[in-house]
C-alpha cells in the first residue's frame, strides 16, 4: 500500500512539475512576443523589461489581479495592443512567468 501511495505522489509531483514548466515556458514565449495581443509597436514585454528588469514581482505575488492589471496596462500602452481577457490562459501564463523571475533573483 505504501508503494502505491508513493508511486501516486511521485507521479503527481512529476505531472505538476511538467505543467508548471509548460506554463512558465509559454509565459516566457509570450513575454518575448512582439505580436502579443495584436501589438503594432514592434515591442515585447522584454523590450522594456529585459529578463524582468524593473518588475518587482514580489510586490504583486499576493495580488494576482494587481499584476494582471499592470500587464494589461503595458499591453495597451507601450505595446499598443488590446488588453488580454482576465480569464485568459495567456494572461495567467505571463503573470506566472513574471513571478518566476522574482524567484530567480
Amino acid at each position: 500500500m505504501k508503494r502505491v501511495v508513493f508511486a501516486l505522489v511521485l507521479t503527481m509531483t512529476a505531472f505538476m512539475s511538467y505543467a508548471y514548466a509548460q506554463t512558465n515556458e509559454n509565459g516566457k514565449k509570450l513575454f518575448n512576443d512582439k505580436t502579443l495581443a495584436g501589438s503594432s509597436s514592434g515591442k515585447s514585454c522584454n523590450t522594456c523589461h529585459p529578463s524582468g528588469k524593473g518588475i518587482d514581482s514580489a510586490k504583486f505575488a499576493a495580488k494576482d489581479s494587481g499584476l494582471e492589471d499592470i500587464i494589461n496596462k503595458c499591453i495597451e500602452g507601450p505595446l499598443k495592443a488590446k488588453a488580454l481577457p482576465k480569464d485568459s490562459q495567456e494572461l495567467k501564463d505571463i503573470a506566472e512567468y513574471i513571478k518566476s523571475l522574482g524567484k530567480q533573483k
